[in-house]
């Protein structure tokens, strides 16, 4: 245990040491939200995969493999469609706006259609659903530090996880995450493939053990329903749209076709590769519990356990010493590899959309800029770590913030791209439907159907926008 404090608070270190040396690099807020724009696609897509699918859904996935086997993996298939439908169909419009250069935000492309109004509405839409986001990244590496180190419970690993993560993010920025993205998602897919898989699989017995103790419907692609499909597309494809912290890698990237590689790249890496590794190793986790093997942590197998804990749990029981505090550090870097992208693009578009700094056109307005940035990623980090102190389930939270945007900003943002007839009435009233909507179904717990109050939310913004539109006589 010692060995893999000692390992885990190294690796901490060497991520703030990053973020310290980026910190004294980075001049302005262009290098601090969108990395001087002349990044790799290999950076970028290795990035964005760790930004979108990061130790949240990592550990979400863990919990879909102990409750529902291998199906839980088509969650991320929508992941994939949605990274490869954004390359086609998004990022050569984005490239083809006029002072793309300039650009650090995605309400700064709906001011460019639609007006300062709408743009602060959307602002003010990316800056809570980023918001939640960002809590509910902090509260995943809660649960894996607390699933992983005996006597380390959930509220201390939110300060501790709050605390890295909003420190790494204000000193380091953009540039900092991309580049340090890319060494930790090969440290964490090694570790998952050649570590957590092998030494689960033997530890639990083999395949004959797997067979034996879960449901044979757990080894199949079909143990889910078309809702199930239905709720994860409509979250999270559209999300690949309107998403933040993926149009700041659009910014970031040094052109069109880097940018639409990159997204092929992520694409790829969300699905198959860490979809079935997360599911694997939830369900492994799910064999183990129902062995027994958790009993001396306390979790006996007539006890109902937290699915989401399975896998850091998992980890922690198998895995030696030494191994085990690498592969958690892979993974808490994971996590803060999506709760600092997140808090960026909260506090991006606070900064720039809604409070309406203008940072550039001196050397002293740039070290003002990049000051105010800091001190907004602060403050948004603190409420972010007050959040997370009250949440419970991970992959909930994190699709409500994705359904929270997407109700709101989908249709508008497809509308200006591919709708003549888009107004900026019409944009407004739609975010605020769409938003509404969803919210209110989702507190109320309805969903009618079964389906997701998201998909009733972008209906309902859809019928405003082209409402709108029809009788736009501009």
């Amino acid at each position: 245990m010692i060995l893999d404090i000692a390992i885990f608070a190294i690796y901490v270190v060497l991520v703030f040491l990053v973020g310290l040396y980026f910190y004294r690099k980075n001049k302005t807020s262009d290098d601090y939200y969108v990395a001087g724009r002349n990044v790799s696609s290999w950076h970028i897509g290795l990035s964005v995969v760790a930004t979108d699918v990061g130790g949240g859904f990592s550990i979400g996935l863990g919990g879909l493999g102990f409750t529902m086997g291998l199906s839980g993996s088509w969650l991320l298939f929508t992941g994939l469609i949605g990274a490869w439908m954004a390359a086609v169909l998004l990022i050569p419009k984005v490239f083809q706006l006029p002072g793309i250069q300039k650009l650090t935000t995605l309400p700064q492309i709906f001011e460019f259609f639609y007006g300062k109004r709408v743009a602060v509405l959307a602002g003010i839409i990316t800056t809570i659903g980023y918001l939640g986001f960002t809590s509910s990244q902090i509260i995943a590496g809660a649960k894996l530090a607390s699933g992983t180190f005996e006597g380390f419970s959930v509220n201390h690993a939110v300060l501790l996880m709050g605390i890295v993560a909003v420190g790494y993010t204000i000193l380091g920025g953009l540039k900092a995450v991309i580049y340090t993205d890319t060494f930790q998602w090969i440290i964490l897919m090694a570790g998952l493939l050649f570590a957590g898989v092998p030494f689960a699989f033997d530890a639990i017995g083999g395949w004959e053990a797997v067979n034996s103790i879960v449901n044979q419907d757990y080894l199949t692609l079909t143990n889910l329903t078309w809702k199930d499909l239905v709720n994860w597309a409509i979250t999270i494809i559209p999300i690949w749209f309107v998403g933040m912290t993926l149009y700041q890698r659009i910014f970031a990237s040094r052109g069109e076709a880097q940018a639409k590689k990159a997204w092929f790249i992520a694409g790829l890496f969300e699905w198959p590769m860490m979809a079935f590794l997360g599911v694997i190793l939830g369900l492994f986790g799910r064999v183990a519990y129902e062995q027994g093997m958790f009993e001396s942590i306390g979790y006996a197998a007539s006890m109902e356990m937290d699915p989401e804990l399975g896998l850091p749990v998992l980890l922690r029981t198998v895995l030696p010493h030494g191994l085990m505090g690498l592969v958690l550090a892979a993974y808490f870097s994971a996590v803060m590899s999506t709760a600092d992208s997140c808090l960026m693009a909260s506090s991006g578009s606070l900064l720039t959309d809604i409070l309406g700094y203008k940072g550039g056109g001196s050397d002293e307005m740039d070290k003002k800029s990049l000051k105010a940035s800091q001190l907004i990623t602060l403050s948004l980090g603190i409420i972010a770590l007050v959040i997370a102190l009250f949440l419970e389930n991970v992959l909930d939270a994190m699709l409500f913030s994705y359904a929270f945007m997407v109700s709101g900003l989908f249709i508008p943002i497809v509308g200006a791209f591919y709708w003549k007839r888009a107004s900026k009435e019409g944009a407004f009233v739609a975010m605020i439907v769409g938003g509404l909507v969803t919210t209110c179904l989702t507190l109320l717990n309805i969903k009618w159907f079964g389906l997701d109050p998201n998909l009733y939310g972008i209906i309902c913004a859809s019928i405003v926008f082209i409402t709108f539109g029809l009788f736009n006589t501009r």
